[in-house]
């Protein structure tokens, strides 16, 4: 499970930094000029945006890296890092498997309570 927990969270995050990109990219742009954010809509809170988009991929890779040693704490980042995305962006095309991931990860992470190593988290 901690393998599985690793890889969840090193792709959550991959796919998460374009997420993340575009949402801090739109964020500045918005900001910058605002007649873009008249036509297509801005952010209400802009630097959230700006940290949750960076933020949230850091996490999920972090957690997928500590998943094997530390996998309580890993799965902890990467819980936090699925709710920094869904609160940022909300869930929809773009979002769906960088959440999906992340928290399937953390969930992974956290159960791996007895693992094959001595040291658990339990």
């Amino acid at each position: 499970m901690r393998n599985a927990a690793l890889m969840l969270g090193i792709i959550a995050g991959l796919m998460g930094i374009f997420v993340g990109l575009f949402g801090y990219g739109y964020a500045e742009l918005s900001e910058r000029q605002p007649e873009v954010g008249e036509i297509f809509g801005a952010f209400e809170n802009p630097a959230f945006i700006r940290l949750a988009s960076f933020l949230a991929p850091l996490l999920a890779i972090a957690g997928g890296a500590m998943a094997k040693m530390r996998a309580l704490w890993g799965g902890g980042l990467m819980l936090i890092a699925a709710a920094l995305f869904y609160t940022a962006f909300g869930f929809n095309v773009a979002t769906m498997f960088p959440i999906g991931f992340a928290a399937l990860g953390g969930l992974l992470a956290i159960a791996a309570g007895k693992p094959d190593e001595p040291k658990a988290h339990f």
